[in-house]
């Protein structure tokens, strides 16, 4: 009976001990161990994982540990400036994707009980960050060949596309890869380097794609499918506060341009799709007062495939420049020669000039500002979409759409100077005397007479409109002194690259008014993935305070970027 009195005696400790085991609160040290320590240390001594470490967590910036690759979803989240409070950690550990949809974090914790045990254990977790130099280089690090992807875009990220490193045509699959556009989650802004910060400026739901500042500061915007122009002002510069249609019922506008230049223009020149009109205006009109003057009434025979025109003023206004895209990819089906003999056709048309189906496309015109004296200023140039005058030079300046169907690295879209005569190879040539392969031994007297461009981009990051940043001694929001007169450019991206690029802005290095050949990610964070965007930058603009707009023209959303 003793004996088995103290059996029973021994079963009922156990028992007692298991239950209340079990109804102890959950151990958060062994939960990191089972559910998070296969990927995240969380302390300061051991190397690091596929994951960031986890020790200072609380109190940390979102995907803040410095020089660590974060998705671009958490990046996005980071962005926004959330910081990881107790509650912030609980929301992510319950469901990671919803919490940063396209986050690469695999593991919940479901249960309530074990998120608060894990997240009061990693209170505990403490130690030495590591030095901030170490993110300032990766930051700043060169992105090499092969790594041009979204995944590796961070404000700071420098990238220099070489002609050395140019693949063969065809090296990779032609991709059919438009993206997709997802909704913007809530709360999320685009990534902008640590010294600035990002906010709404405006929404429009119009979609205008072209930005530009009149003389008294209004923002007016042109909407191609809307067939609109309409006017922005801002009392404060910190968001836009009035809203005014400017003119509506054109066909397709897209480039503009105020005349003369300086305080006191006296028309608003719009670039439709196959005309070029005027409007009268005066400093601070935020509708027209008359009809549109026509001023070239035609510029092309047929105006399908690429349909934006851009257009811009020479610095003593006297030359008018537009420039339009070609009509096809690379024109397989014009013919192989001209209707006249070759030296007589280019000494009309220019050197390279198409015809056919592509005559008077894939160029640069010029006209008097009363639209009379046309004349062609530059060929070649595929869809110089983007087309600026650099205000310290007069350089025209064009960032151009290249070819499609060679592969997912060929050829590098482009930004140059435009040069009066010269030729820059489409479509026989890419990038200098690279012959297009489809178009093979159709014009080699052209091989030594197209001119490079001055600074390549990543293959198919579709570049559109850029600005120099300068500002006033006044300006409230003036970005520090190392960015005067560079420019900045948004890149659309394209549906032609299997590995995303683009959907994002960027800094182009200039020294004496000429691209240095490299660039840097300024704005980021709009990829959510290769077959997702919710962000495609089309247009930039400086404000008179010195902060930049970026128009997002999928989204309508327009984003203001200052100095903290």
């Amino acid at each position: 009976m003793h004996s088995n009195s103290a059996t029973r005696l021994a079963i009922a400790a156990t028992s007692l001990a298991l239950a209340a085991a079990a109804s102890a609160a959950p151990d958060g040290k062994r939960i990191f161990q089972n559910n998070c320590a296969i990927c995240h240390t969380a302390t300061p001594d051991m190397a690091a994982l596929a994951g960031p470490p986890l020790f200072n967590t609380l109190g940390r910036k979102v995907a803040g540990v410095p020089g660590f690759g974060y998705s671009q979803a958490l990046a996005a989240v980071g962005a926004g400036g959330k910081r990881w409070t107790a509650r912030e950690l609980d929301l992510f550990l319950k469901d990671p994707a919803a919490y940063a949809p396209g986050t690469t974090m695999p593991i919940a914790v479901p249960d309530a009980a074990g998120r608060a045990a894990l997240v009061a254990w990693l209170g505990t977790a403490k130690g030495k960050e590591a030095a901030a130099a170490a993110a300032t280089a990766s930051a700043t690090d060169l992105v090499k060949p092969g790594e041009e992807h979204w995944s590796n875009d961070a404000p700071g990220r420098i990238h220099e596309v070489r002609m050395a490193d140019l693949p063969p045509p065809f090296a990779s699959a032609s991709a059919g890869n438009n993206p997709s556009t997802v909704p913007r989650p809530q709360g999320v802004l685009p990534a902008v380097p640590d010294s600035f910060s990002v906010n709404l400026w405006a929404t429009d739901p119009d979609r205008g794609r072209v930005m530009t500042r009149a003389p008294n500061g209004d923002i007016f915007i042109s909407s191609t499918t809307k067939r609109l122009i309409k006017v922005f002002r801002s009392a404060t510069g910190e968001k836009a506060d009035r809203v005014s249609v400017f003119a509506a019922k054109l066909d397709r506008p897209f480039g503009f341009a105020f005349w003369p230049a300086g305080p006191n223009p006296r028309y608003l020149y719009v670039a439709n799709v196959n005309s070029i009109v005027r409007f009268p205006y005066r400093n601070g009109d935020l509708v027209a007062t008359a009809e549109p003057e026509v001023v070239v009434p035609k510029l092309t025979a047929e105006t399908g495939s690429h349909s934006s025109r851009t257009l811009v003023f020479s610095a003593d206004g006297k030359t008018m420049f537009l420039s339009i895209g070609s009509a096809s990819n690379v024109a397989e089906d014009i013919g192989a020669a001209p209707p006249e003999p070759l030296a007589q056709w280019e000494k009309k048309h220019g050197l390279g000039a198409p015809w056919g189906s592509e005559f008077d496309r894939a160029l640069v015109l010029a006209f008097d500002p009363d639209g009379k004296n046309r004349r062609t200023f530059a060929t070649g140039l595929r869809n110089c979409v983007g087309m600026y005058l650099y205000p310290r030079t007069g350089d025209l300046l064009c960032s151009v759409n290249e070819r499609d169907r060679l592969g997912d690295n060929l050829p590098p879209d482009y930004l140059t100077r435009v040069k009066a005569g010269a030729h820059y190879g489409w479509p026989w040539y890419y990038i200098g005397d690279h012959e297009e392969p489809r178009l093979k031994g159709h014009r080699p007297d052209l091989k030594g007479k197209v001119t490079a461009p001055d600074l390549l981009l990543t293959a198919h990051s579709a570049p559109l409109g850029m600005i120099m940043y300068a500002a006033g001694p006044g300006a409230r929001a003036k970005f520090p002194a190392e960015y005067d007169g560079d420019l900045f450019l948004a890149l659309h991206g394209s549906w032609n690259r299997a590995t995303r690029t683009g959907s994002k802005v960027v800094r182009v290095f200039m020294k004496d008014g000429v691209p240095t050949g490299k660039y840097q990610d300024f704005m980021t964070g709009f990829v959510v993935s290769d077959k997702e965007v919710w962000g495609r930058p089309s247009s930039v603009v400086v404000q008179d305070d010195g902060s930049l707009l970026v128009d997002d023209d999928v989204t309508g959303e327009i984003w203001r970027v200052a100095p903290k």
